[in-house]
């Protein structure tokens, strides 16, 4: 067998393969005996059935279509080993020459992973907002935890903003009852504006047994968006009453004694969450900062596959929540075209992340230990609620192995290229990347952002032979 390779693109080549037809004597032996499993010969046991008399009955043709067939793959695959060439997807295949005793000539098409020429990524300046932890933003965590604990007491006065209320509402489109938006002893937080449009306006300043009507937009039901006449009395006011901010307060809402300790704890553990955030945002920025200093050309049909891959998911998941696209959409603030864009976008960058971090992978001779594997199988079981023996079969199942190793390395690729970064805060601090747990972690929204997990493009050179 000879072949060549021809490029064709930056992401796509084009492999030529001569094999002499005495080389395809085994595929035609292995041909004769799958046909002769499948016809019927008088005197002639199925399998055993003599190749004379199977040219006779099916044609030498069919014998010949049948040994190109089944030789190709295998004739493809040695063909992408002996170029090394990186393939991804599945190839466009052609036979160009083929007859009885001649050699078999034929191409096969296919997008290849590109040529990246990495820059220098020792150093890499990246800047994150700073982690400090304000005052104000443990008033707000301690005014939280006292609206929990907060009771309700009746007042004797007008109705406020921020007060319980009571109250009876209906409301009429033509001097027509609209029943969806009709209640009896509805209990209302004023000022939440939860419920028909002027409701609130309409309550403040009502006393106990007060009644006022007001024009109001219905917001949903069957008269959703419609104008109407609404009309609410007030059955009762009460006020919200929330404890002192004092050592009894931390006693009862902690397991502290003193509130200047449950200040410190609340300081603590906003801390660290904040410290978290600030370490995923810089994971986030490297890669970004990373991908901009670097020109990748992304294989046009391999990116259409992940597009419309990315596009079924998402269908496949607003169907079963029974959602249309369109109203998702609307709900994300989107066109539907808006939110196909976004998603086209999402898979190049995803495509374009992979290629690079692989690409560093290699260079930095990276590998996958063992140790690697079962840490990164625990944790995704753990976030399915599986064991981990039993996800790590559904992973071996479904073929899915070499994915998950792919996922791991890009994860080593891109934690060192944060461990060389230099990373600050707004202050000019340098970030300490101990706050993320682990390399595992560091590459877990890398490709579906999105909302999809792991939808590695490689494809093994074993699936072609």
């Amino acid at each position: 067998m000879k072949s060549a390779v021809e490029t064709l693109g930056p992401t796509r080549v084009k492999l030529t393969v001569e094999v002499p037809f005495d080389e395809l004597q085994p595929a035609m032996s292995q041909a004769y005996k799958k046909i002769g499993q499948q016809i019927r010969v008088k005197g002639f046991r199925p399998g055993k059935v003599p190749p004379r008399l199977i040219d006779q009955q099916v044609g030498r043709g069919a014998v010949l279509e049948q040994a190109v067939n089944d030789a190709i793959p295998s004739l493809y695959g040695d063909a992408v080993r002996e170029n090394e060439v990186e393939i991804l997807g599945q190839p466009e295949i052609e036979v160009t020459n083929f007859a009885d005793g001649e050699e078999l000539v034929f191409t096969a098409e296919v997008d290849v992973r590109p040529e990246i020429s990495l820059p220098d990524y020792d150093g890499l300046p990246v800047s994150v907002e700073d982690a400090d932890v304000a005052d104000g933003e443990i008033d707000e965590q301690l005014s939280g935890m006292r609206d929990r604990f907060a009771t309700l007491a009746t007042v004797e006065r007008a109705a406020a903003v921020g007060d319980f209320v009571s109250i009876d509402l209906a409301a009429t489109i033509d001097g027509n009852p609209v029943e969806d938006a009709s209640a009896n002893n509805l209990s209302y937080e004023v000022g939440s504006d939860s419920l028909v449009s002027g409701l609130d306006d309409a309550i403040v300043g009502l006393s106990v047994g007060d009644s006022k009507e007001f024009e109001t937009q219905l917001r949903s039901g069957d008269e959703g968006g419609n104008a109407a006449k609404a009309t609410v009395t007030v059955r009762a006011v009460k006020e919200k009453q929330v404890p002192d901010l004092d050592d009894d307060f931390a006693q009862m809402a902690s397991e502290f004694d003193t509130i200047e300790e449950l200040k410190a704890d609340l300081t603590d553990r906003l801390a660290r969450v904040k410290a978290l955030t600030q370490g995923v945002t810089a994971r986030d920025k490297v890669l970004e900062t990373l991908l901009e200093k670097i020109d990748v050309p992304l294989p046009d049909n391999v990116l259409g596959e992940e597009v419309a891959y990315r596009k079924q998911d998402l269908d496949h998941q607003l169907g079963h929540a029974g959602i249309s696209k369109e109203d998702y959409a609307k709900s994300q603030g989107q066109t539907v075209e808006e939110l196909d864009a976004e998603i086209e976008t999402g898979s190049a960058k995803a495509m374009k992340s992979q290629f690079v971090l692989d690409a560093i992978a290699k260079k930095e001779e990276l590998g996958v230990e063992e140790s690697d594997l079962t840490e990164e199988i625990v944790r995704r079981a753990a976030r399915a609620g599986q064991r981990a023996d039993v996800y790590a079969q559904q992973v071996v199942n479904a073929g899915a192995l070499g994915s998950l190793m792919a996922d791991i390395l890009r994860g080593k690729a891109l934690a060192l290229v944060m461990e060389r970064a230099k990373i600050t805060d707004a202050s000019g601090r340098p970030v300490d990347l101990e706050k993320l747990s682990g390399r595992a972690e560091v590459a877990e929204d890398l490709d579906h952002d999105h909302d999809h997990e792991g939808h590695d493009h490689d494809h093994d050179h074993d699936e072609a032979d």
